[in-house]
């Protein structure tokens, strides 16, 4: 399952990313996306794990919580059109 990661502190990378979600399974790919023209964190980003059933309970536990100060809006990933 693809999920999305929104409202970061722009300072969390992809490591920091990885190792809060392993908390709950398997993690297969992170990214944070960024701003191509500074390099900044743009404050979200996609997490990808396997197992559909860790990804649903990573979801349920983490929409809402505070992560580096700020609130996470975490969800299944909506696919590109």
């Amino acid at each position: 399952m693809n999920i999305y990661v929104g409202n970061l502190n722009y300072n969390v990378r992809e490591a920091d990313l990885q190792q809060t979600l392993e908390d709950y399974g398997t993690v297969s790919s992170v990214k944070v996306i960024m701003d191509r023209e500074t390099g900044k964190s743009k404050g979200f980003g996609f997490v990808e794990m396997g197992n559909d059933a860790e990804a649903a309970k990573a979801i349920a536990e983490l929409n809402g919580a505070e992560y580096e100060g700020r609130a996470m809006v975490v969800k299944e990933a909506r696919p590109k059109f």
